[in-house]
């Protein structure tokens, strides 16, 4: 009798595991970190976080600012208004596998998120992929708070290249953003 599915001379092969969204994209050629350094304005994100969906109506100018910490890895400050209170949100992005790749450690199980710099010209964009589990984001950044409707074309190719559309695309609005937070609203 031929052996079953997955047995090869009586021994049991496990079958490779399912390839991660992300593993299907590659990361900036050429990527300069001191050149990605500076402040971003988050313009776009798709995802399909439920929480997003559901609150869509209540997004918020968002601003990034990237420091580029010992050569490899990125401090982020993400400064964004909660109830009307200006909040900052620190991260750090550590060099994963392979140049333009990270790793953002979170707390507790399964909280690692891989992030992906895809593509950016450092001068006035740059899209980011984000994966937590099997579950994938994109982001679309400008060095201002609007981009050109080529960007913005080629960021919602990108997203249907992931899998996800136009239904979970979100776009921020591009005033009121926040500068600075106070030491009581900082989040590490």
């Amino acid at each position: 009798a031929p052996p079953a599915l997955g047995q090869r001379s009586g021994r049991w092969q496990r079958p490779p595991p399912p390839q991660s969204p992300l593993e299907k994209v590659a990361a900036q050629e050429g990527l300069s970190l001191p050149e990605l350094a500076g402040r971003w304005f988050l313009v776009g994100m798709a995802s399909r976080c439920s929480y997003l969906a559901e609150h869509s109506h209540r997004l918020e100018a968002t601003a990034v600012t990237v420091t580029v910490m010992d050569g490899q890895s990125l401090a982020i400050s993400t400064f964004r208004k909660l109830d009307g209170t200006c909040w900052e949100i620190r991260q750090r992005y550590l060099p994963a596998q392979g140049h333009g790749r990270f790793l953002l450690k979170g707390r507790g199980y399964g909280s690692k998120v891989e992030v992906v710099v895809g593509e950016t010209d450092h001068r006035t964009y740059a899209i980011l992929y984000f994966q937590r589990g099997r579950s994938i984001s994109v982001k679309l950044y400008g060095r201002t708070s609007q981009v050109s409707d080529a960007i913005a074309d080629k960021f919602e190719q990108r997203v249907r290249a992931v899998g996800l559309n136009e239904d979970v695309t979100y776009y921020f609005p591009h005033y009121g953003f926040c500068d600075s937070a106070d030491e009581s609203h900082i989040l590490d």
